[in-house]
Protein backbone atom coordinates (compact mmCIF):
# COMPACT_ATOMS: atom_id res chain seq x y z
CA UNK A 1 0.00 0.00 0.00
CA UNK A 2 1.49 3.28 -0.91
CA UNK A 3 0.40 6.81 -0.39
CA UNK A 4 -0.91 9.40 -2.69
CA UNK A 5 2.16 12.10 -3.47
CA UNK A 6 0.78 14.80 -5.21
CA UNK A 7 3.88 15.33 -7.56
CA UNK A 8 6.45 13.16 -8.84
CA UNK A 9 9.86 12.88 -6.93
CA UNK A 10 12.47 12.35 -9.25
CA UNK A 11 14.89 10.42 -7.21
CA UNK A 12 13.40 6.49 -7.16
CA UNK A 13 14.90 5.47 -3.89
CA UNK A 14 13.65 8.51 -1.97
CA UNK A 15 10.04 8.50 -3.99
CA UNK A 16 9.48 4.78 -3.04
CA UNK A 17 10.64 5.66 1.13
CA UNK A 18 8.40 8.87 1.28
CA UNK A 19 5.38 6.17 -0.18
CA UNK A 20 5.94 3.83 2.32
CA UNK A 21 6.43 6.35 4.96
CA UNK A 22 3.08 8.24 3.98
CA UNK A 23 1.55 4.66 4.06
CA UNK A 24 2.15 3.92 7.39
CA UNK A 25 1.88 7.23 9.09
CA UNK A 26 0.32 9.49 6.70
CA UNK A 27 -3.43 8.88 8.77
CA UNK A 28 -2.22 9.25 12.57
CA UNK A 29 -1.01 12.74 12.04
CA UNK A 30 -3.05 13.97 8.93
CA UNK A 31 -4.07 16.79 11.82
CA UNK A 32 -1.12 17.61 14.17
CA UNK A 33 -1.96 17.61 18.03
CA UNK A 34 -0.83 20.44 19.22
CA UNK A 35 0.07 20.19 22.86
CA UNK A 36 -1.77 23.30 24.09
CA UNK A 37 -4.54 21.99 22.51
CA UNK A 38 -4.55 18.37 24.43
CA UNK A 39 -7.44 16.43 22.83
CA UNK A 40 -8.77 13.62 25.16
CA UNK A 41 -8.53 10.84 22.71
CA UNK A 42 -9.01 7.82 25.81
CA UNK A 43 -12.95 8.27 25.90
CA UNK A 44 -13.11 8.17 22.33
CA UNK A 45 -11.33 4.73 21.94
CA UNK A 46 -13.89 3.00 24.19
CA UNK A 47 -16.17 2.15 21.62
CA UNK A 48 -18.77 0.59 24.14
CA UNK A 49 -19.16 3.57 25.40
CA UNK A 50 -19.69 5.53 21.95
CA UNK A 51 -22.60 8.07 21.99
CA UNK A 52 -22.97 7.38 17.41
CA UNK A 53 -25.66 5.19 16.11
CA UNK A 54 -25.11 1.33 14.33
CA UNK A 55 -23.79 2.05 11.06
CA UNK A 56 -22.27 5.37 11.79
CA UNK A 57 -18.65 6.09 12.50
CA UNK A 58 -17.82 6.07 16.21
CA UNK A 59 -17.42 9.53 17.61
CA UNK A 60 -14.26 11.18 17.93
CA UNK A 61 -12.26 8.29 15.38
CA UNK A 62 -10.82 9.80 12.16
CA UNK A 63 -10.62 7.65 8.44
CA UNK A 64 -7.13 7.26 7.96
CA UNK A 65 -7.06 7.06 3.90
CA UNK A 66 -3.25 5.31 2.84
CA UNK A 67 -4.26 6.83 -0.58
CA UNK A 68 -6.79 8.82 -2.55
CA UNK A 69 -6.97 6.29 -5.42
CA UNK A 70 -7.10 3.49 -2.81
CA UNK A 71 -10.63 1.72 -2.47
CA UNK A 72 -11.21 2.27 1.75
CA UNK A 73 -11.51 0.07 3.85
CA UNK A 74 -15.32 0.16 5.49
CA UNK A 75 -15.68 0.91 8.88
CA UNK A 76 -19.20 1.16 11.02
CA UNK A 77 -20.21 0.51 14.54
CA UNK A 78 -22.17 -3.08 15.14
CA UNK A 79 -23.38 -4.16 17.71
CA UNK A 80 -21.77 -7.99 18.32
CA UNK A 81 -21.48 -10.27 21.83
CA UNK A 82 -18.32 -9.88 23.92
CA UNK A 83 -17.59 -11.17 26.66
CA UNK A 84 -21.35 -12.60 27.12
CA UNK A 85 -22.64 -8.82 26.88
CA UNK A 86 -23.72 -7.44 23.67
CA UNK A 87 -21.89 -3.85 23.14
CA UNK A 88 -20.66 -1.31 19.77
CA UNK A 89 -18.03 -2.54 18.37
CA UNK A 90 -15.97 -1.29 15.06
CA UNK A 91 -16.81 -3.44 12.35
CA UNK A 92 -14.23 -3.50 9.34
CA UNK A 93 -14.68 -5.05 5.92
CA UNK A 94 -11.89 -4.63 3.30
CA UNK A 95 -12.47 -5.83 -0.28
CA UNK A 96 -9.06 -5.12 -2.22
CA UNK A 97 -8.78 -1.77 -0.09
CA UNK A 98 -6.57 0.03 2.42
CA UNK A 99 -7.48 2.39 4.95
CA UNK A 100 -7.77 2.83 8.86
CA UNK A 101 -9.65 4.63 11.47
CA UNK A 102 -7.89 6.48 14.28
CA UNK A 103 -8.17 8.90 17.18
CA UNK A 104 -5.25 11.79 18.11
CA UNK A 105 -4.09 12.05 21.40
CA UNK A 106 -1.66 13.91 23.19
CA UNK A 107 -0.39 11.41 26.24
CA UNK A 108 3.52 11.56 27.61
CA UNK A 109 3.86 7.10 26.90
CA UNK A 110 5.26 6.82 30.61
CA UNK A 111 2.18 8.16 32.23
CA UNK A 112 -0.03 5.38 30.91
CA UNK A 113 2.60 2.89 29.26
CA UNK A 114 -0.17 -0.17 28.75
CA UNK A 115 -2.72 -0.72 26.05
CA UNK A 116 -5.36 -3.03 26.27
CA UNK A 117 -7.88 -3.88 23.46
CA UNK A 118 -9.59 -6.51 21.46
CA UNK A 119 -10.38 -7.94 18.39
CA UNK A 120 -11.64 -10.59 16.33
CA UNK A 121 -11.25 -12.36 12.99
CA UNK A 122 -12.92 -15.04 11.06
CA UNK A 123 -10.90 -15.69 8.63
CA UNK A 124 -6.55 -15.39 7.78
CA UNK A 125 -5.87 -13.52 4.03
CA UNK A 126 -4.58 -15.96 1.41
CA UNK A 127 -0.78 -15.04 0.62
CA UNK A 128 -0.35 -12.67 3.16
CA UNK A 129 3.00 -11.86 4.50
CA UNK A 130 4.05 -8.86 6.64
CA UNK A 131 7.37 -8.88 6.31
CA UNK A 132 7.34 -8.35 2.14
CA UNK A 133 6.22 -5.20 0.70
CA UNK A 134 4.22 -6.84 -2.08
CA UNK A 135 2.06 -8.87 0.35
CA UNK A 136 1.96 -6.77 3.88
CA UNK A 137 -1.68 -7.08 4.27
CA UNK A 138 -3.13 -7.99 7.31
CA UNK A 139 -6.88 -8.63 8.40
CA UNK A 140 -6.43 -7.29 12.01
CA UNK A 141 -3.77 -4.32 13.10
CA UNK A 142 -3.74 -2.13 15.93
CA UNK A 143 -1.20 1.31 15.28
CA UNK A 144 0.39 3.51 17.78
CA UNK A 145 1.87 6.91 16.67
CA UNK A 146 4.60 8.95 18.11
CA UNK A 147 6.16 12.38 18.47
CA UNK A 148 9.83 12.56 18.67
CA UNK A 149 12.95 14.22 17.71
CA UNK A 150 13.85 14.25 14.03
CA UNK A 151 16.89 15.62 14.11
CA UNK A 152 18.81 12.53 16.30
CA UNK A 153 17.64 10.58 13.27
CA UNK A 154 20.19 9.71 10.30
CA UNK A 155 20.41 12.31 7.62
CA UNK A 156 18.18 10.28 4.28
CA UNK A 157 14.74 9.76 7.32
CA UNK A 158 15.45 13.95 8.17
CA UNK A 159 15.22 14.56 4.97
CA UNK A 160 11.68 12.38 4.96
CA UNK A 161 10.61 14.23 6.84
CA UNK A 162 10.89 17.49 5.88
CA UNK A 163 9.58 16.44 2.52
CA UNK A 164 6.48 15.11 3.94
CA UNK A 165 6.20 18.75 5.64
CA UNK A 166 7.18 20.44 2.19
CA UNK A 167 4.74 18.33 -0.08
CA UNK A 168 1.49 17.91 2.42
CA UNK A 169 2.01 20.83 5.16
CA UNK A 170 2.06 18.42 8.06
CA UNK A 171 4.08 16.55 10.37
CA UNK A 172 4.60 12.93 9.96
CA UNK A 173 4.97 10.66 13.18
CA UNK A 174 8.68 10.05 14.41
CA UNK A 175 7.57 6.24 14.89
CA UNK A 176 5.14 3.91 14.39
CA UNK A 177 4.46 0.88 16.55
CA UNK A 178 2.06 -1.57 14.50
CA UNK A 179 0.83 -5.02 16.63
CA UNK A 180 -0.81 -7.22 13.89
CA UNK A 181 -2.09 -10.51 13.28
CA UNK A 182 0.18 -12.07 11.11
CA UNK A 183 -0.60 -15.25 8.55
CA UNK A 184 2.69 -16.91 9.38
CA UNK A 185 4.85 -15.09 11.55
CA UNK A 186 5.08 -16.26 15.15
CA UNK A 187 4.26 -14.62 17.90
CA UNK A 188 6.31 -12.25 19.65
CA UNK A 189 7.93 -12.18 16.46
CA UNK A 190 9.17 -8.39 15.53
CA UNK A 191 9.35 -6.93 11.98
CA UNK A 192 10.75 -3.75 10.47
CA UNK A 193 9.23 -2.25 7.19
CA UNK A 194 10.60 -2.77 4.09
CA UNK A 195 11.65 0.71 3.17
CA UNK A 196 11.69 2.93 6.28
CA UNK A 197 12.80 2.04 9.98
CA UNK A 198 10.57 4.49 11.68
CA UNK A 199 7.92 2.12 11.39
CA UNK A 200 8.13 -1.21 12.97
CA UNK A 201 5.56 -4.53 13.70
CA UNK A 202 5.33 -6.58 16.93
CA UNK A 203 3.45 -9.95 16.00
CA UNK A 204 0.55 -10.84 18.85
CA UNK A 205 -1.41 -13.21 17.25
CA UNK A 206 -0.51 -15.62 14.33
CA UNK A 207 -2.12 -17.79 11.64
CA UNK A 208 -5.74 -19.16 11.77
CA UNK A 209 -6.23 -20.72 15.02
CA UNK A 210 -8.18 -18.82 17.26
CA UNK A 211 -10.11 -17.13 14.30
CA UNK A 212 -14.01 -16.80 15.40
CA UNK A 213 -13.52 -15.63 18.34
CA UNK A 214 -12.89 -12.71 20.38
CA UNK A 215 -9.31 -12.60 21.86
CA UNK A 216 -8.18 -9.78 24.81
CA UNK A 217 -4.23 -8.22 24.61
CA UNK A 218 -2.58 -6.17 26.88
CA UNK A 219 0.63 -5.01 26.35
CA UNK A 220 3.35 -2.77 27.65
CA UNK A 221 4.02 -0.72 24.64
CA UNK A 222 6.74 1.15 26.04
CA UNK A 223 9.00 -1.60 26.47
CA UNK A 224 7.85 -2.73 22.99
CA UNK A 225 9.46 0.44 21.93
CA UNK A 226 12.24 0.51 23.44
CA UNK A 227 13.02 -3.07 22.15
CA UNK A 228 12.00 -2.38 18.48
CA UNK A 229 13.33 1.58 18.48
CA UNK A 230 16.71 1.56 20.88
CA UNK A 231 15.05 4.40 22.92
CA UNK A 232 11.93 5.86 25.05
CA UNK A 233 9.36 6.74 23.60
CA UNK A 234 8.05 10.32 23.24
CA UNK A 235 4.54 11.94 23.25
CA UNK A 236 1.92 9.01 22.04
CA UNK A 237 0.03 11.50 19.00
CA UNK A 238 -3.10 8.85 17.86
CA UNK A 239 -4.31 5.55 17.96
CA UNK A 240 -5.48 3.54 15.70
CA UNK A 241 -6.66 0.20 13.26
CA UNK A 242 -6.45 -1.02 10.09
CA UNK A 243 -7.96 -3.94 7.99
CA UNK A 244 -6.36 -4.19 4.85
CA UNK A 245 -6.13 -6.41 2.18
CA UNK A 246 -5.17 -4.06 -1.34
CA UNK A 247 -1.84 -6.27 -1.92
CA UNK A 248 -3.38 -8.98 -2.10
CA UNK A 249 -6.49 -8.26 -3.74
CA UNK A 250 -8.60 -10.12 -1.42
CA UNK A 251 -11.25 -10.04 1.30
CA UNK A 252 -11.18 -9.94 5.32
CA UNK A 253 -13.98 -8.77 7.82
CA UNK A 254 -12.93 -8.05 11.29
CA UNK A 255 -14.37 -5.99 14.19
CA UNK A 256 -12.68 -4.30 17.01
CA UNK A 257 -13.39 -3.72 20.56
CA UNK A 258 -12.62 -1.18 23.14
CA UNK A 259 -8.92 0.24 23.34
CA UNK A 260 -8.13 1.42 26.93
CA UNK A 261 -4.74 3.02 27.52
CA UNK A 262 -3.85 1.87 31.26
CA UNK A 263 -1.68 4.08 33.82
CA UNK A 264 1.61 1.68 35.51
CA UNK A 265 -1.31 0.68 38.15
CA UNK A 266 -3.11 -0.86 34.99
CA UNK A 267 -6.07 2.33 35.91
CA UNK A 268 -7.81 3.15 32.70
CA UNK A 269 -6.98 6.62 31.66
CA UNK A 270 -11.09 7.02 30.94
CA UNK A 271 -12.02 5.25 34.21
CA UNK A 272 -9.62 7.73 36.90
CA UNK A 273 -12.11 9.82 39.37
CA UNK A 274 -10.24 13.16 37.74
CA UNK A 275 -10.29 12.43 34.41
CA UNK A 276 -8.25 11.40 31.69
CA UNK A 277 -4.26 12.01 33.00
CA UNK A 278 -3.81 13.55 29.55
CA UNK A 279 -2.23 17.70 30.04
Amino acid sequence: MFAFVPFRIRSSALSLAFAALLAGCAGPTSERVDPAEPIDGAAALMLSQSPSAVGEAPAGWRPWIIRSDKTRTRYQLARASVGGHERPVLHAVAESAASGMWVPVNLPAAQAPYVRWSWRTDAMIDRADSSRPETEDAPARLVLAFDGDWRKLPLRDQMLADTARMLLGREMPYATLIYTWDSAKPVGASLANAHTSRIRLKVVESGPERTGRWLDYERNYVQDYIELFGEEPGTLIGVGVMTDTDNTRSYAESWYGDIQLLTPSRTALGELPDGPVID
